[in-house]
C-alpha cells in the first residue's frame, strides 16, 4: 500500500476526531491521558498523518506538550489507524517518523500509555519503575517512558500534569468543569 506522512492539515480536524471513535470508541475521554489533553493544544510541529496517493486519511499520530517534575515533556498519543489498515505497518511509520521529529526539536522524554510489546522497540520502558505517576487509573504495565535524550531522566520524577500549570501534585479540572472518574488509560 502506497502513502505518505504529512503534517496535520486543518481540514483534517474532523476526520481524525471520526477515525478515534472508530478506533477508540466515544469512552476514550474518560481515560486518564484525556486530562492531560483537556485545554491543551497538540503541539502542531508534531502532528502528522498518513495519507493515500489520492489524500485520504488513513491514520494519525499527534503529541502533547506535559510537564514532568518542572521539566518538558510529551505525551505521545493518540495513534489511530483506519480498522481496515492495522497492522500493516502505518502505525509503526508514524510513530517512527514523530519520535524522529520530537528528537529534531529537541523533546528529551515522552511518555506513552499502549501496549509494552508495540512502544518496547522504539525505546520506551516502564515509566512506574522510574518513579513518574499519572494523575489518574492506568494500568501500570502499559504506563511507560522513553528517554529520548540519556540522562534526560536523571532526578526527574513524580506526577505528570499538564504543560503551562504549575507543578503540582495533580492534574486539576479546568476551571467551570467536573472530573469524572476516570477508568484505565
Amino acid at each position: 500500500m502506497s502513502y505518505e506522512i504529512i503534517p496535520q492539515r486543518p481540514r483534517d480536524a474532523a476526520k481524525i476526531e471520526k477515525l478515534l471513535d472508530r478506533t477508540f470508541g466515544p469512552d476514550r475521554f474518560e481515560k486518564t491521558v484525556y486530562r492531560l489533553r483537556e485545554g491543551v493544544e497538540a503541539v502542531p510541529e508534531l502532528s502528522h498523518v498518513a495519507v493515500d496517493l489520492d489524500g485520504q486519511l488513513l491514520a494519525s499520530l499527534r503529541f502533547w506538550p506535559i510537564r514532568i517534575g518542572g521539566k518538558d515533556a510529551i505525551l505521545l498519543g493518540p495513534l489511530a489507524v483506519e480498522p481496515a489498515l492495522q497492522g500493516k505497518g502505518i502505525g509503526r511509520a508514524l510513530v517512527r517518523h514523530g519520535l524522529a521529529e520530537a528528537h529534531h526539536h529537541g523533546i528529551e522524554i515522552c511518555i506513552v500509555v499502549g501496549e509494552p510489546e508495540y512502544y518496547g522497540p522504539y525505546g520506551f520502558e516502564n515509566a512506574p519503575a522510574r518513579g513518574l505517576r499519572l494523575p489518574g487509573p492506568v494500568e501500570l504495565r502499559r504506563f511507560q517512558v522513553f528517554e529520548m535524550t540519556p540522562g534526560a531522566l536523571k532526578g526527574v520524577s513524580g506526577m505528570i500534569g499538564r504543560a503551562g500549570e504549575p507543578d503540582s501534585p495533580g492534574v486539576s479540572a479546568p476551571r467551570g468543569s467536573r472530573r469524572r472518574t476516570a477508568p484505565p488509560a
